[in-house]
């Protein structure tokens, strides 16, 4: 007896509808992907599109004061108080107005001018103050270039923003045989730990691969070895 036409699309129906439950059913459990599916893309990765390199992290590039700087130092409405061509003594310390031997070597403009602001609340009610950095020829404001692969090895006065390609630029570029992508960027760190830092320069000069342009720290020394052929 042949099965009548509504049976059959019943049949039909209940089959697909079972074999959609059973679908959601397997993605919504966590079963493993099976070989060769595609994994999902990280909800981070799929909004930025953003690819990590090492020289991504980022460090503070705040100017740090040594011996032998030149500071101003502006109290705000308080013209008095205020101090220009204000030298980092030998010792580290500097004086102002109402702020006398206050060290500092080894601290950002901001961390001194809230040093002296602290000094000067005894005499005045809210103090502002803002340091600025003229000159910088102290030992902590400089970036070094050194090695037989640079044209003209020297130390160079730190400036914020400052890159390695600033510093290639300003030592007059890598020697003939220099060997770029055996560079080594040398960095102290504020708890005194020295690491090292693997820089690319051929890839840098030659292709133009910006994540090897790194942003500098006072006091990095960048060592550009010659090739040993």
């Amino acid at each position: 007896m042949a099965s009548r036409p509504w049976v059959r699309g019943s049949l039909y129906v209940l089959g697909a509808s079972a074999a959609v439950a059973l679908i959601a059913l397997a993605a919504c459990s966590g079963a493993p992907a099976k070989p060769g599916a595609l994994a999902p893309i990280p909800a981070a990765a799929a909004q930025t599109g953003v690819t990590t390199t090492p020289h991504a992290k980022a460090g503070s590039s705040e100017y740090i004061i040594g011996a032998g700087d030149t500071l101003s130092v502006v109290v705000a409405q308080n013209p008095d108080l205020s101090a220009e061509s204000v030298p980092v003594r030998p010792d580290g310390m500097i004086s102002t107005p109402l702020a006398n031997d206050v060290v500092a070597v080894g601290k950002t403009p901001t961390e001194l001018a809230r040093e002296i602001e602290a000094k000067l609340r005894d005499y005045v009610r809210a103090p502002n103050v803002t340091v600025i950095v003229r000159t910088a020829v102290g030992e902590l404001g400089q970036v070094k270039v050194i090695g037989s692969g640079v044209a003209t090895p020297k130390a160079f006065p730190y400036h914020s923003g400052m890159r390695v390609l600033d510093l290639i630029v300003a030592a007059g570029g890598l020697s003939q045989f220099a060997a770029g992508n055996r560079a080594m960027l040398v960095r102290t760190d504020p708890d005194g730990t020295t690491r090292q830092i693997k820089v690319r320069l051929a890839e840098l000069l030659g292709h133009g691969t910006v994540s090897e342009n790194i942003l500098l720290q006072p006091g990095d020394i960048l060592v550009v070895p010659e090739s040993w052929f």
